[in-house]
């Protein structure tokens, strides 16, 4: 009896047709694929298959995509084919999700054993939390606020749905614009990511009063070098606690900007000036070529229909816009001033404007936050 029948089955980074040949004689549908399906298949909207066999005998070294194809697709099965079996590697596969091993010599009912015990292990898994990551173009284009203003229309009436992580490891202003006294900070979370349990992550999370929770940009300076691998587990830790984890992340900071796997969407924020808009390109340009051009897109912020630079010059830059922020840059300052984002009142275009962001982004309506005690500039003017 054929047991793989029906199941689904990419074999990646192989050309060993005995692979192949072995699946199909016991019923699967089976496709070999370059190493790069894998990016696309890490993708909360993708189809992914039943169970993906990735083949490092040629290259031992495990591809980035694994983890973030796990964290949004958990019942599929992954199978690593190695040349032997490498502790470091099979630790590294372990904590990517990865529970099976093949190495050569692979024997047919070797591996036709290990698929079905992969296809009836497959359970539905709590789905975790959709990560949305907004990048600036250029300074003072106002992605912090639009990262304020989104993450709190996502809140909507649970205080925590949704998380904003200030990625600028010192001096980001997202706490001001919340009106938030953090006591700990991002940096905090990633010189202490060995210790991420739910306890510690959340003893750093700051509770807003009508915004989303916060992980704090650091007012200390700081010079310690940033690790990729523990920017990828703080989200990947945050997404397992929250609906919605909303990255505001430096543009200048490379290491940042290539750790952003688990991102279902990257925005990349972008005004009429010309020296923004020259920007945009390649950054768009070189995010695409990294995460794939589904998931990155621009939004243009402060739009002024009159301005010399009108919408179709930036799409010739940069592709087609997928949002429009009107401009209001004295509601933007009042808001500032405040720390209250401006959704807390939903009464105007620019409010609207996030809201509908927001939208776009989860497919739905978000409820508007409740409103809370103002507060005096003066009165903050110490707090950060």
């Amino acid at each position: 009896m054929k047991k793989l029948t029906g199941v689904r089955v990419v074999v990646v980074g192989s050309n060993d047709r005995q692979l192949e040949d072995t699946l199909r004689a016991d019923g699967a549908a089976v496709t070999m694929q370059s190493m790069d399906v894998l990016a696309a298949l890490a993708h909360p909207q993708a189809t992914a298959p039943d169970a993906v066999i990735v083949d490092v005998r040629d290259d031992a070294t495990l591809p980035a995509a694994l983890a973030p194809l796990k964290r949004y697709h958990p019942t599929v099965g992954v199978v690593i084919v190695a040349r032997m079996l490498d502790p470091n590697l099979m630790l590294e596969a372990m904590r990517a999700g990865v529970s099976e091993w093949l190495t050569d010599p692979v024997k047919a009912e070797t591996l036709l054993s290990i698929m079905e015990r992969v296809v009836a292990q497959r359970t539905v898994k709590q789905v975790t939390g959709s990560v949305f990551a907004f990048v600036g173009a250029k300074g003072g284009v106002g992605t912090t606020t639009a990262a304020v203003n989104v993450a709190s229309a996502l809140r909507g009436g649970n205080p925590r749905s949704s998380l904003l992580i200030d990625l600028h490891t010192s001096y980001g202003d997202a706490a001001l614009f919340l009106g938030a006294e953090p006591k700990f900070s991002v940096a905090d979370a990633l010189e202490n990511v060995h210790r991420l349990d739910e306890a510690f992550f959340r003893g750093l999370v700051t509770h807003t009063k009508n915004g989303p929770d916060l992980l704090a940009s650091s007012d200390r300076g700081t010079h310690a070098s940033v690790n990729g691998a523990h920017v990828k587990q703080l989200i990947d830790v945050a997404a397992q606690h929250y609906a919605y984890v909303i990255l505001d992340v430096p543009r200048t900071d490379v290491i940042m900007l290539d750790s952003l796997d688990l991102a279902g969407d990257i925005l990349v924020f972008a005004n009429q000036e010309l020296a923004t808009v020259r920007r945009a390109g390649p950054l768009m340009l070189s995010l695409r070529q990294r995460y794939g051009k589904e998931r990155v897109s621009v939004v243009v912020t402060r739009f002024d229909k009159n301005a010399e630079i009108q919408r179709e010059d930036i799409e010739r830059v940069t592709g087609s816009i997928r949002h429009v922020v009107p401009s209001d840059y004295r509601l933007a300052l009042t808001s500032l001033n405040k720390g209250q984002p401006v959704v807390i009142e939903n009464h105007n275009r620019l409010a609207a404007a996030f809201v509908g962001l927001a939208g776009l982004l989860t497919g739905g309506k978000q409820h508007q936050p409740a409103a809370a005690k103002p507060t005096g500039l003066l009165s903050r003017l110490g707090v950060r």
